[in-house]
């Protein structure tokens, strides 16, 4: 039986990015202005957010592409 890879954090310069092999599938920005409204902000599989708490925005963008594993392609993929 073969052992499915598990997607992985990877600290980077300005954010963090959530890696699957070599397939990017979300990253998380810092913001270092101190007039931005919030801190951190988000995106994966099409959606985006922001939140002032890193461990938040993380668990958005995993929840977003563990949702898009489960969705179906709307336009002809299987």
């Amino acid at each position: 039986m073969k052992k499915q890879k598990k997607p992985i954090w990877e600290r980077g310069y300005n954010g963090h990015v959530y890696w699957l092999g070599k397939k990017k599938l979300g990253k998380v920005t810092v913001h270092a202005d101190k007039a931005a409204k919030y801190k951190y902000t988000w995106e994966a599989a099409v959606r985006a957010g922001a939140t002032d708490d890193l461990d938040k925005a993380k668990r958005a963008v995993e929840a977003a592409v563990a949702m898009a594993d489960k969705q179906l392609d709307l336009f002809g993929g299987q």
